[in-house]
């Protein structure tokens, strides 16, 4: 099932884009995520500095290359910028769109499964300056949430970090293995390791994606998790013993 909207967890978005189509896209893909509430759509930046002097948002999907205003002059005009990722047919500005400290940069025309990355990472952003301005200590390190959203089917669903036990690539998809039970979803094992690009993830074979704080045992050539032997690639051998030996110790 697709998980319930909890007000708390949906971030509040705009999209500015000078090309009508672009903007239609974007407003499709936007209506499959659960964590975004698209609320108004411009072609023109000047009507959406006015609205953004009468509402907070959360999150603008933001255009580079627009007549009169550019995206990146747009973001450096506001004295307290929400969140940001840019769409943009053009990759020569990504270098300055991150040191403006854009949450992503989409590079038109863009999938469904990279448009859920980037709105992964924003709400992942926006929760942990919730824990932050809550008083709640993120873990040294630490640059994700507690959840993502993987599109199973026609449905987005909610899965928990903690209860991931590994991903597999069976065919054209992958599986995500959990405490609870098993969501596939038509992805290659890149955008899965996109997805969990995150401290507690790591790549152990081509086919296998597993949480390092569930290995159980390892050695040259396997690891075990909840009794699931697991093939180690020998190309992802030395990234897995050393991250193996540094989480060690931390303990």
């Amino acid at each position: 099932m697709i998980p319930m909207k909890d007000p708390m967890n949906i971030l509040k978005a705009i999209a500015i884009d000078d090309e009508p189509i672009a903007l239609e896209v974007i407003r499709n893909l936007s209506s499959e995520v659960p964590c975004i509430r698209l609320s108004e759509c411009f072609t023109r930046s000047k009507e959406a500095l006015m609205y953004l002097q009468q509402e907070q948002v959360d999150l603008i999907f933001l255009d580079i290359k627009m007549p009169g205003l550019s995206g990146i002059d747009f973001l450096k005009s506001l004295p307290n910028p929400p969140m940001v990722i840019f769409t943009t047919a053009y990759s020569e500005h990504a270098v300055q769109s991150f040191e403006l400290d854009a949450i992503d940069y989409l590079l038109k025309p863009f999938s469904f499964p990279r448009f859920l990355k980037a709105c992964n990472k924003a709400f992942e952003h926006h929760q942990l300056r919730n824990q932050s301005q809550g008083g709640v200590s993120a873990v040294p390190g630490e640059k994700a949430a507690n959840s993502i959203f993987i599109k199973s089917g026609y449905e987005l669903i909610k899965i928990e970090r903690s209860e991931l036990l590994y991903a597999e690539s069976i065919g054209n998809y992958v599986q995500f293995v959990l405490s609870s039970g098993v969501v596939r979803s038509r992805l290659t094992m890149v955008e899965a390791e996109g997805l969990l690009s995150a401290p507690g993830f790591i790549r152990v074979h081509r086919s296998f994606l597993v949480s390092s704080p569930r290995i159980g045992k390892l050695d040259k050539r396997n690891v075990w998790i909840e009794g699931k032997q697991i093939p180690v690639g020998s190309m992802y051998r030395s990234a897995l013993e050393k991250m193996v030996f540094d989480e060690s110790k931390n303990r």
